[in-house]
């Protein structure tokens, strides 16, 4: 009996195909990835032979990030935070409830700084309901109010989204270094970093709509319009050799990837940043901040 059949079979009794000599020739010359990088460049070249697809390379490349990214990196900022003062009426927050469209408020008392809780948007219905049927008519927000988590910026997100299932919790509150509120996070904040934006009812049908005029009179841009059909919806002259889309021109202007809430102005108009992860932006906010823009030549 040889040395081989001697060996202890290591898969249950059933015996692995013999690698090829090329096989084990590749293995001794490129050897396993030794690092991320390495990694991500085995996973990719992967999908290029077809073994992967696009889709499934995005996630994995998204779960490898997160464990790199911290908590300010993807938080909503302070100055975008869509906050409840327990001084208003329920009265008085609901048109920014609607409006908004989120399902979950922190209150606050008098300042961002000063966070009480987390109000759920489906309490306020409940307590509107029971008011028209002359259940109730005064609400107290201490009934009302979930315990709000507060998190440091420097939480990574891959611990950040175990806890956030491990407590069922949806949002916390991200604060610096001194205590002070610098923004908040969501577990969708968390998630869009794994498989892309995620969109509901609420958002705008980037399929069919690519720029959209606010009451306010800005407007709401598809990162990915044409800018050839940007030019000729705001009269303007955009057109980049370098770049094909409206999005592209803001990275390029702005020299990296811009976060949400970032801004720059181009020409005669503002860009805002409403809607980013870390591989690309999605949504831009316009608006006009000169004079009205010369139409494109034709």
């Amino acid at each position: 009996m040889s040395k081989d059949e001697d060996r202890p079979s290591t898969n249950g009794g059933a015996e692995a195909p013999p690698k090829s000599f090329l096989d084990r020739l590749s293995l001794a010359l490129l050897g396993e990835p030794t690092s991320r990088q390495e990694l991500i460049g085995v996973l990719r070249d992967a999908q290029d032979r077809n073994l992967l697809d696009r889709d499934a390379l995005d996630m994995v490349e998204g779960v490898l990030q997160v464990s790199e990214m911290q908590a300010r990196d993807v938080m909503i900022p302070r100055a975008q935070m869509d906050v409840i003062d327990r001084d208003q009426s329920p009265e008085e927050a609901l048109p920014m409830v609607i409006e908004t469209a989120h399902s979950r408020f922190p209150v606050i008392d008098g300042d961002k700084d000063k966070v009480i809780g987390i109000l759920l948007a489906k309490d306020l219905l409940r307590y509107f309901y029971s008011k028209e049927q002359g259940k109730e008519s005064r609400f107290d927000y201490d009934d009302y109010l979930r315990p709000a988590v507060f998190v440091p910026e420097s939480k990574r997100l891959n611990v950040m989204l175990r806890d956030f299932r491990a407590s069922r919790n949806h949002m916390a509150i991200v604060v610096d270094e001194y205590g002070g509120v610098a923004g908040l996070i969501t577990i969708e904040d968390v998630l869009e970093q794994i498989v892309g934006e995620i969109e509901d009812e609420h958002d705008v049908d980037e399929a069919a709509v690519a720029i959209m005029r606010r009451n306010d009179g800005a407007f709401i841009v598809k990162a990915l319009t044409p800018l050839e059909d940007f030019d000729a919806y705001f009269h303007t002259r955009f057109r980049d050799e370098q770049v094909d889309t409206i999005g592209g021109l803001v990275m390029t202007t702005l020299g990296h990837l811009p976060k949400r809430g970032e801004k720059v102005r181009i020409g005669d108009l503002r860009f805002e940043v409403l809607r980013a992860d870390s591989r690309r932006v999605h949504l831009l906010k316009v608006n006009s901040v000169g004079k009205p823009a010369r139409r494109a030549a034709k």
